[in-house]
């Protein structure tokens, strides 16, 4: 029986309808607050990590995106991915441009009765804008402001809710049985191969990578050899701020109980508690899955990697937070911690520079989240599960290379090197983060 004809045989049952899409209404809006709070973190941790002379072009491109993806989402990102009755089961549907409650709405009918339509939107919406935030840190402090925000545009609009359809919107891997809760894949990943294709066609930032024999003799540490076999040095690049960078990652964690909790899509108290509880121990896990084996390889504790840590066993669970137990939420966090060490460590062998680790800790913490759902939860296939990673990377990484090549090839996406070396703040803005403060630095 559905809830018309519930409330029709019996009229008391309103005010139990009337409650529960009121509580789960609610909740949902307040995820979506607490998801948007998430730009807040990303815009400082990405700060925090890059150099002070980029700062203003880090939290403008954070301030666009949210932009971007709320006005794509609405024009038909929503309706590329929630396409509506017909295309179950299909790999593209598109129900139309802009948005409106649908012919013969009902908020007591509409998704069972959980939620509103408005609310469905709001929620979805904040998602859309984060995909594009994942980009923005792995290409910061050498790519162009303008062409990074079509490319922004363009993906977000088009990429993210075509693979978002796959499973959310009911579409082909739905049918098979895939399943990513909150967005490890559909989310994290999507944002992360966009960021390995823009690192490979924008190139290091100077200074970055030196040949051994540009430097003095015995400049080079046993450490830069050990990681250096192509007789090249990797040089860090020192963020200006950890503490910006620590704010970020509490204000990430925060955000991320709407994140996954809101993808509930209900108040049911015993599944929100479960999702929580899972969530934070996969974070918690994450930190000493990240500190100690980079406190090994460099001898120091290193702070960077500890808050990667943090990110890389929340984006871990998000694929599974629903299904797998607690204990398995701590093994999945801390393994998500030490893959993220081993790959900062081994694109930097490749020379590909990822000035916040974002493509370690969305896209590989992604996909190991993904994983780990067939591994830990009984009833799912790992079978499912990677064929639907390897659907995502197989739409994703090529659309994002050849946005890249397009735009590299016709208005060109890194800037000049006078403008890299004197900060995008200047040469893109004219504005400083800092004025009238005096850096001594030599980067």
């Amino acid at each position: 029986m559905d809830p018309a004809e519930a409330l029709a045989a019996d009229p008391a049952a309103i005010d139990i309808a009337a409650l529960s899409l009121l509580a789960n209404n609610m909740w949902i809006l307040l995820c979506a607050a607490l998801v948007f709070v998430m730009h807040l973190g990303f815009s400082v941790l990405e700060s925090g990590l890059t150099r002070a002379k980029n700062t203003t072009n880090i939290l403008f491109k954070n301030v666009a995106i949210v932009g971007i993806g709320l006005l794509t989402y609405a024009l038909c990102g929503f309706n590329l991915m929630y396409p509506g009755e017909g295309f179950a089961g299909a790999w593209f549907g598109f129900g139309g441009f802009g948005i409106g409650l649908p012919d013969g709405y009902d908020p007591l009918t509409y998704a069972d009765g959980a939620y509103t339509y408005w609310a469905d939107f709001i929620f979805q919406g904040m998602f859309a804008a984060t995909a594009a935030t994942i980009v923005s840190g792995a290409v910061a402090e050498r790519i162009k402001l303008g062409p990074f925000l079509v490319f922004s545009t363009l993906y977000v609009a088009v990429i993210y809710p075509v693979v978002g359809m796959w499973h959310w919107g009911g579409g082909w891997l739905a049918e098979r049985g895939f399943h990513d809760f909150a967005g490890s894949t559909l989310v994290h990943a999507v944002g992360g191969w966009a960021a390995l294709a823009g690192v490979m066609m924008l190139g290091p930032r100077l200074g970055k990578y030196i040949p051994v024999e540009q430097t003095k003799a015995g400049q080079a540490n046993s450490v830069d050899a050990a990681l250096g076999k192509n007789k090249t040095i990797i040089r860090p690049i020192m963020g200006h701020s950890m503490p910006l960078a620590t704010i970020g990652v509490f204000l990430l964690w925060f955000g991320w109980f709407g994140f996954n909790g809101g993808s509930v899509l209900s108040a049911d108290p015993e599944a929100i508690g479960l999702v929580f509880v899972t969530t934070s121990l996969a974070a918690a896990a994450g930190i000493f899955g990240a500190m100690i084996p980079s406190w090994l390889i460099d001898k120091k504790p290193d702070l960077s990697m500890t808050l990667n840590g943090v990110l890389a066993g929340l984006v871990g669970v998000t694929a599974g937070a629903d299904v797998v137990s607690p204990m398995s939420a701590i093994v999945i966090g801390a393994v998500a911690g030490v893959l993220c060490v081993i790959s900062v460590f081994t694109f930097d062998r490749f020379r590909l520079d990822d000035p916040v680790g974002a493509i370690s800790v969305h896209l590989v913490c992604g996909v190991w989240g993904t994983l780990a759902v067939g591994i830990f939860a009984p009833d799912k296939s790992f079978i499912t599960q990677l064929i639907g990673v390897g659907a995502a990377g197989a739409l994703c990484f090529p659309a994002a290379l050849v946005l890249f090549g397009v735009l590299k090839a016709t208005v060109g996406i890194r800037v000049s090197r006078q403008e890299e070396l004197g900060g995008l703040d200047i040469g893109e803005h004219g504005m400083e983060a800092y004025s009238g403060f005096q850096f001594f630095t030599t980067q």
